[in-house]
């Protein structure tokens, strides 16, 4: 204690954890017109951000109600943060992407 009163403890900063752990298998939510092709418009991005194959089994199709747009989980295996952001960034510039999560 001082005469000014209670000495006062700086702060303990916490560890933050990442949101994120890597290596992880980070599921992409891409939207787009129901129009041919886009499914496979969107398996090509992936392939060439990702440098390999997509397998069939790593992107599942919603289409939505009325059948104008079409949903796409796309699953893929991440190494880093710095990955997730450089796809969000293509995905942000394809013109045929409506909406992503």
């Amino acid at each position: 204690m001082t005469k000014e009163g209670p000495e006062k403890t700086p702060p303990v900063e916490e560890e933050k954890k990442p949101l994120i752990e890597y290596p992880t298998v980070y599921t992409f939510k891409v939207m787009g017109k129901q129009e041919s092709g886009f499914t496979e418009h969107v398996r090509e991005l992936f392939r060439k951000l990702m440098g390999t194959e997509i397998s069939p089994d790593s992107i599942h199709e919603q289409p939505s109600t009325k059948g104008k747009y079409v949903s796409l989980s796309v699953s893929v295996y991440l190494l880093s943060e710095e990955h997730r952001r450089a796809i969000y960034a293509q995905l942000h510039q394809d013109e045929r992407v409506v909406y992503y999560l």
